[in-house]
């Protein structure tokens, strides 16, 4: 039987060893006030990101245009500055993911920034992810799923992600002077991915519907903001509810209304289940969760509870593969590496052993394949080719991160605790060198399961 905070620790948080959480009660107590790491570990906000995506821009343009010296070395000045950012829009997550002293609310944080999956379309984009991340997820964890929506939807890295700002009412001022028209992509995800799942009840009318609902919400240097002009004029009708006023009002409505429909509490609270605790959870814990999540209107905090008291949510059988960046994460965690050890690394050692290993073991930091962000079920990361990187990664990162290696024996207790297999452990302790012993725990089956 595995102790409930090692279970904690490795289902609901980052790995070994734990924060101690070892009932609901602890890690929900995780989730209450300000979130510590946005001020240990401060990152750029959209304001920031959108003027250096600005400038990028206008650089490398002028460099095509101009093609002078003064221009080109500007260009490549504005590329070196994205490969440091690049790598910071990476330190960042990793560094407050070792330092939290909530893991379970990092876990959170990680399974709604891809739940709202954005990616930076431009390369000079590359910090919008994570201002998003920071401005419309951090902040709405323990909140109601009606404010994450609201704040997710009307976010510029959304905005700019899923074309919203090009699309314009047919029928508004801008419309009719430019012969512009719908992009219906956020008005899809919105209903398809965001809120009632796919397959729920409704149809193109409604996507339609909503896109031209939308119309208005754009992006400028500073944010997101409201364009009149570019508004389909008149009334929508969305799931049978009419719709109709100026300015963004409508479109809070409609977000409110679709935040607490029974096909988004359901698509929820079983997105949840499967992200935590097996990717065919008990019908039971998704109905609880689903109820709760009715219950109170879409208060996050009461589903994760409700997901948390069910008994199925302690069985010990560990059902899910840990992704990439999890498996990365718990390494860190139990070779005692901090979140300013990252911060501080160089910008080749950087790319070498954490950067690049993760498109290696087949999830590229911040470039899903899609807006339906990455893959839950263990099929799409336990294959060999991925498992193969993995190890290498396993048996040569360990000694480049640490100068002086735990002793496998050590490195046993404080990474697998009582799940450690018997057969690991003889391996271990006889592994020629003590990279290889380190190297053969990492490996292991049971630490790349959670």
């Amino acid at each position: 039987m595995i102790p409930p905070a090692e279970l904690a620790a490795i289902r609901f948080g980052i790995g070994l060893p734990g924060d101690g959480a070892a009932d609901a009660r602890v890690l929900m107590d995780g989730l209450s006030g300000p979130d510590p790491m946005l001020a240990a570990h401060p990152g750029p906000g959209a304001s920031e990101a959108l003027e250096f995506q600005r400038k990028g821009t206008e650089t490398a343009g002028q460099a095509r245009k101009l093609n002078t010296p003064a221009a080109i070395e500007a260009d490549k000045e504005m590329r070196r500055e994205r490969r440091v950012k690049q790598l910071l829009a990476l330190r960042l997550p990793l560094a407050r993911a070792l330092d939290a002293p909530s893991a379970f609310r990092e876990r959170l944080v990680h399974f709604w920034a891809d739940h709202f999956t954005v990616i930076a379309k431009n390369g000079f984009g590359v910090l919008l992810p994570g201002a998003f991340v920071d401005e419309a997820i951090r902040p709405h964890i323990g909140g109601s799923f009606a404010d994450i929506l609201r704040a997710s939807t009307l976010h510029p890295a959304m905005l700019g992600y899923l074309d919203q700002v090009q699309s314009v009412g047919p029928k508004s001022r801008t419309g009719r002077r430019r012969e512009r028209g719908l992009n219906e992509n956020l008005a899809r995800e919105v209903i398809e991915l965001h809120t009632l799942g796919v397959g729920a009840s409704y149809t193109q009318a409604d996507v339609t519907q909503m896109a031209e609902l939308l119309t208005g919400l754009t992006v400028n240097r500073k944010g997101f903001l409201f364009r009149p002009e570019m508004a389909e004029p008149g009334a929508e009708t969305v799931l049978g509810v009419t719709y109709d006023g100026d300015g963004v009002e409508p479109i809070l409505a409609v977000l409110r209304d679709i935040a607490t429909r029974p096909d988004t509490a359901a698509h929820i609270a079983r997105k949840l289940a499967v992200h935590f605790v097996s990717d065919t959870p008990d019908e039971g814990m998704v109905q609880a969760m689903t109820a709760a999540f009715a219950d109170t209107g879409g208060d996050l905090p009461a589903v994760y509870r409700a997901m948390l008291d069910h008994p199925s949510a302690w069985v010990p059988e560990l059902a899910k593969a840990r992704q990439p960046l999890d498996f990365i994460v718990a390494a860190l965690r139990a070779l005692g590496v901090d979140g300013a050890r990252l911060m501080d690394m160089g910008e080749g050692p950087f790319r070498k052993i954490l950067f690049t290993p993760l498109a290696g073991m087949g999830q590229p930091w911040q470039s899903p394949r899609g807006p339906d962000g990455w893959p839950e079920v263990a099929e799409a990361w336990i294959t060999p080719q991925l498992l193969a990187a993995r190890v290498t990664w396993a048996m040569a990162a360990p000694s480049r991160l640490v100068a002086d290696l735990p002793e496998p024996e050590a490195l046993l207790t404080r990474a697998l605790g009582t799940v450690a297999d018997a057969r690991v452990a003889w391996a271990a302790v006889r592994a020629e060198t003590r990279d290889q012993g380190v190297g053969v725990i990492f490996a292991s089956p049971m630490f790349n399961r959670r």
